[in-house]
């Protein structure tokens, strides 16, 4: 376990005037404690395959970050997969079926009412085919799991919170506003647009394609970067899981080439949980820019205030292949 770096409030104020203190030490303190509040836990597992009991890791992940039966009692948890578009067997593209159902199993062993999956797929326009192919139809057929077609789902509009696109509002999925919870389960994959897709990318799936086209072109349009802030700022999820035992890098989210990280990422805070992955993948967490306008604004990306559980980060780093002339992926290595 390591030692928690954080200062309480007493502690700081202790420092601060007990007389001894450079007025640039007290200026540094105190900046610390600004950004106290931005302090997050992310759980990394390892797991080396797809036929282990990702149920038993993800309950293990929630021991450890302290996320607890009463806060899931009788709650609707929605599971935001990565379903981007497949053919069988290439399991490196879409979040696992198998990691999925562990999660969906997880959170009803700490008491949730309802489990749903859903997904707003911005290519593959025929979800029926996508669910087939990608193994997901025989986890939803074996368990009593709804699954929504967020493209084309019944929409409300909010307004946009984040404000770093020229979009003014958010058209959302109505199944938003009857969920308790909203866990993005993204796949850890570098992107030809926005460097890497991780659990913050992923929610450009609950905007509807009805309204945003494919693949989502209105806000590529908007600023692919300052879309993810704004969906994020809006949205407000609440749990992040990121399948990495089988990555894509290079010309992802699609074209590119299968690696195994062989591990899980979790936590509460979907930057900090991305900026872990990013350091996993060998990336700069600070040089991609969505995360890096995430910093301080919707959570933390400093190493200093991510509270590492779980396996060591740098026992699991794999260095993902970058293709320098994507401009995305130009100069974001670590």
């Amino acid at each position: 376990m390591i030692k928690k770096p954080f200062l309480t409030r007493r502690e700081f104020l202790g420092i601060t005037f007990a007389g001894g203190i450079t007025a640039f030490s007290a200026l540094k303190l105190f900046n610390l404690y600004k950004n106290f509040k931005y302090r997050s836990e992310t759980f990394i597992a390892g797991a080396d395959n797809y036929i282990i009991d990702f149920s038993k890791i993800i309950l293990t992940g929630f021991k450890e970050l302290r996320v607890t039966p009463g806060e899931i009692k009788n709650k609707r948890i929605l599971l935001k997969p990565n379903l981007v578009e497949t053919h069988e067997g290439l399991i490196h593209i879409n979040t696992h079926p198998l990691v999925i159902h562990g999660a969906a199993e997880a959170f009803l062993t700490l008491g949730a009412k309802k489990i749903l999956i859903a997904e707003g797929p911005g290519h593959c326009r025929d979800s029926l085919l996508l669910l087939e192919e990608s193994g997901l139809s025989r986890i939803l057929k074996e368990n009593p799991i709804q699954f929504i077609d967020i493209n084309y789902d019944d929409v409300y509009t909010m307004p946009n919170m984040g404000g770093r696109s020229r979009l003014e509002n958010m058209v959302l999925p109505k199944i938003l506003k009857s969920v308790d919870w909203i866990v993005s389960m993204a796949k850890m994959k570098t992107h030809h647009w926005a460097g890497v897709t991780l659990s913050m990318k992923n929610l450009f799936g609950v905007m509807p394609g009805s309204y945003y086209g494919w693949p989502k072109n209105v806000l590529h349009w908007a600023g692919i970067n300052q879309s993810i802030f704004d969906i994020n700022a809006t949205v407000k999820p609440h749990f992040a899981i990121v399948d990495g035992v089988v990555g894509m890098q290079g010309d992802g989210p699609i074209m590119g080439e299968p690696i195994n990280s062989s591990l899980i990422v979790m936590g509460r805070s979907l930057p900090a949980v991305d900026a872990t992955c990013a350091r996993l993948m060998g990336i700069d967490p600070y040089k991609v820019p969505h995360l890096a306008a995430a910093n301080h604004q919707l959570g933390t990306i400093s190493k200093a205030f991510i509270q590492q559980r779980g396996e060591n980060l740098s026992s699991l780093k794999t260095h993902y292949n970058l293709i320098d002339v994507i401009p995305a992926q130009k100069g974001i290595r670590l």
